[in-house]
């Protein structure tokens, strides 16, 4: 699948599994599988991956389970979130930070033993 700048938000529903079905079948080819060999180790009917190459939907799961066989799960990575700490939780949490050691060796240093 070229690399171009596509407005996927002004493309339908239909368009953007389209997409996606070409990405699959394209990929599928160019690794010289078979739907039915992707199918096979992906678990699924091989009418499944056939009406997803279409852009006929199919499910999440199934979609995933054929980008696993086809070794493409990285072109998730645009999913992939980072927790961020604003700034004033940063201040918070220094704060917190111990400022002092406490010494045990001070002679007037009593410990209270429980007995």
């Amino acid at each position: 699948m070229e690399k171009s700048s596509i407005d996927w938000y002004s493309m339908s529903d239909k368009g953007v599994l389209n997409l996606l079905g070409q990405f699959i079948q394209e990929t599928r080819l160019q690794q010289n599988k078979t739907q039915q060999q992707v199918a096979d180790s992906a678990g699924i009917n091989r009418s499944t991956v056939s009406q997803i190459e279409k852009g006929n939907g199919g499910t999440l799961l199934s979609f995933l389970q054929i980008l696993r066989v086809l070794e493409q799960l990285p072109v998730l990575q645009s999913f992939e979130t980072e927790q961020k700490i604003s700034p004033l939780q940063i201040a918070k949490l220094e704060q917190q930070k111990r400022q002092r050691a406490r010494n045990n060796d001070n002679p007037n240093h009593i410990t209270k033993v429980n007995w």
